[in-house]
């Protein structure tokens, strides 16, 4: 019998429960090729692009553009072209006759917990097994663990992932005595000594790669990698106008050409990604931690952390990954760096590159955690 392949709604987060399909770029008839862009699927988060997991015709089109449904459901069928059309309908109704969705929220979900890490309350998202070296993801300002979802899953296949709030975000401790860089840097140490952490592999984005750095410059025996996705400290500019418009917009209309700074593509911003911003930012402490964070580290268009002339000292591997169209950091910062640091600049991409090409920088902390 020919071969049927089904295109199903993928599961990009560990909390990742539905997507809407927004868009089909082939039409049925068209031959696909492995990895070719098919369709974009915007989740709570982000809208991104799914690439075919499969080669052949695409004999259906299951689910319309607009349409919402459940991890796992068919979207779509590839198959070569001399299978009969009788084959491919039957594949198709007995699959939405066998399929059964995922329940929401039972007692598999992965779903945040909130810890103690020296006095305060840490949220965090943990996965994977139980040994390997873990990863450690510290995500940027104004953002929160769930800026992980499409990494923290791929890397949960092999290694014990957390993903935190850091202090003054989600749903962790909001009271801060001190935003700078190094006060959240020893807020990060005292969650890896709860957490039996004795060493991880540090991935942090922007603010939190900055905050990465730091503990591998201070306290080197705790990182066994480094991977800093368009880091701050690295130069003086940054696009003051971002971080001022994201803290002081409380409607979505005027917040959204902010979020829209943040990547290469503005149709990848979605309205829930935007109303999320906005709900945490009605958190009670939210606005006065994020202003105290800002004070601390951005002064108008400058940063007042700098770590570029101490990355030679960093022990640890060390890789940066930047999006080449970034507009709140420029990828200029990342040259004349010191040569054993591996520097990547991903086209297409911009501040939040970890989100927009999500496989690609996988695959680069990966291969950091193999050396």
């Amino acid at each position: 019998m020919a071969t049927i392949r089904p295109i199903t709604m993928p599961k990009w987060g560990l909390a990742m429960e539905e997507g809407m399909l927004a868009r089909w770029t082939v039409d049925v008839g068209e031959t696909v090729a492995l990895g070719q862009e098919i369709m974009d699927i915007e989740t709570t988060k982000i809208a991104n692009v799914f690439e075919s997991p499969v080669t052949g015709v695409l004999r259906r089109r299951v689910v319309g553009e607009g349409d919402t449904v459940p991890v796992g459901a068919l979207l779509g069928v590839v198959s070569q072209p001399d299978v009969p059309e009788a084959e491919v309908d039957d594949f198709v109704r007995q699959f939405l006759a066998d399929f059964k969705p995922a329940e929401q929220g039972g007692a598999t979900a992965v779903v945040p917990e909130t810890v103690e890490a020296g006095g305060r309350r840490i949220r965090r998202l943990k996965a994977g097994p139980d040994t390997g070296v873990p990863v450690l993801f510290l995500h940027g300002f104004g953002a929160d663990l769930s800026s992980w979802t499409l990494n923290q899953a791929a890397l949960a296949e092999e290694h014990p992932v957390h993903a935190i709030d850091l202090p003054g975000h989600g749903g962790s401790t909001k009271e801060l005595s001190d935003g700078s860089v190094e006060a959240l840097a020893a807020a990060v140490l005292d969650y890896m000594d709860a957490e039996g952490l004795d060493t991880a592999h540090l991935v942090g984005h922007s603010l939190g790669a900055a905050i990465a750095a730091t503990i591998a410059l201070d306290a080197p025996a705790r990182v066994a990698g480094l991977t800093l996705v368009a880091p701050a400290g690295l130069g003086e500019e940054i696009a003051g106008d971002f971080i001022d418009g994201f803290i002081s917009q409380s409607r979505a209309r005027k917040l959204r050409p902010y979020l829209e700074m943040l990547v290469a593509n503005p149709d990848l911003v979605t309205a829930e990604m935007v109303e999320e911003v906005l709900k945490f930012k009605r958190l009670d402490g939210a606005m006065a931690a994020l202003q105290a964070i800002a004070e601390a580290n951005f002064a108008g268009d400058t940063q007042r952390v700098s770590l570029r002339q101490r990355l030679g000292d960093i022990q640890a591997p060390v890789q940066i990954v930047w999006g080449e169209s970034d507009r709140v950091l420029p990828a200029r910062h990342a040259e004349a760096l010191p040569p054993h640091i591996q520097v990547t600049t991903i086209a297409n991409a911009g501040h939040i590159v970890h989100m927009e090409k999500a496989p690609e920088v996988n695959a680069l902390i990966r291969r950091l955690g193999e050396t």
